[in-house]
C-alpha cells in the first residue's frame, strides 16, 4: 500500500495552513568585530522594534517573510519563516567581514525558497534583499556583484544597501544598482520601523504592483 505522504513535497505543510503570497525579506546582517558595544545593542533592538511593527499588521504576519544571515563568520541565524514565527535573537559580534561570501549565502537561500514557492503553488512579491554593513569586505565581492546585478537586472530582487558610521560607501555603491543609503548614527529602531512600514504596504498590493516607498529620512543621511 503506498503511503499517502511520499507524495507530499517537503515544507507543503506550511503553505496548505497559509496559502497566502508570499513577500520574502533578507536581512544580511554585519556582525563583525568593528561593529561590538553600542552598534550592535542597537541592531538588536531594531530587530526587536521590527518584529512589535510587523506584529501590529495581521496580514503582513501571514505574507511577510524574514530569514537573517550574519557575516563575520557568515551564519543563517533565520531561515525564511512568516512574520508570525520571526523571533529576533540577540545577535554578537565576532570576526572580520566576509560580506561577499554573505551575499552569495543569502542570494542562494532565497533563490531555493522561491523554489518552494513555486513547487507549492505559492505566489510572491518580488524579494527584498537589505544588506547592514559598517565596514568594508575582507573577501572578494566580484561573484557577489554580479549576481546583485543580473537579480536586478531579472527583476529577481530589489537589493538595498545601509551603511554604518564607517561603511566603504565606494564598495556599497558598486555593489548596488541603487544608491546606498548612510545610516544617521545608530537610527536602527526608525530603520526597521520603516522597513516593516514598506513591506507591510507590499504585502496589502496585489502581486506584481509597483509600491511607492516612503522616504528614508527619519533614519538615513539625505
Amino acid at each position: 500500500m503506498s503511503n499517502p505522504f511520499d507524495q507530499v513535497p517537503f515544507g507543503a505543510a506550511e503553505f496548505a495552513d497559509n496559502p497566502e503570497p508570499r513577500c520574502p525579506c533578507l536581512l544580511l546582517l554585519d556582525t563583525s568585530g568593528s561593529m561590538q558595544g553600542r552598534p550592535i545593542e542597537a541592531l538588536n533592538q531594531g530587530l526587536v522594534a521590527f518584529k512589535d511593527e510587523l506584529a501590529n499588521d495581521s496580514l503582513a504576519m501571514k505574507r511577510v517573510e524574514v530569514a537573517i544571515v550574519t557575516f563575520g563568520p557568515v551564519n543563517t541565524v533565520a531561515e525564511f519563516q512568516t512574520a508570525d514565527l520571526f523571533t529576533p535573537t540577540g545577535l554578537s559580534t565576532t570576526g572580520d567581514t566576509p560580506m561577499g561570501a554573505a551575499i552569495e549565502h543569502g542570494l542562494e537561500m532565497l533563490r531555493r525558497r522561491k523554489d518552494e514557492y513555486k513547487a507549492n503553488g505559492i505566489s510572491y512579491y518580488r524579494p527584498w534583499v537589505f544588506l547592514i554593513t559598517d565596514g568594508a569586505p575582507t573577501d572578494s565581492v566580484v561573484a557577489a556583484e554580479q549576481a546583485i546585478k543580473a537579480g536586478e537586472a531579472t527583476k529577481a530582487f530589489s537589493f538595498f544597501a545601509v551603511g554604518v558610521e564607517g561603511a566603504n560607501m565606494d564598495i556599497l555603491a558598486k555593489l548596488s544598482t541603487r544608491q546606498p543609503l548612510k545610516l544617521d548614527g545608530l537610527k536602527f529602531r526608525e530603520l526597521f520601523s520603516w522597513l516593516s512600514a514598506s513591506l507591510s504596504g507590499v504585502s496589502q498590493s496585489q502581486v506584481g504592483q509597483t509600491v511607492a516607498l516612503q522616504s528614508p529620512a527619519g533614519w538615513a543621511e539625505v
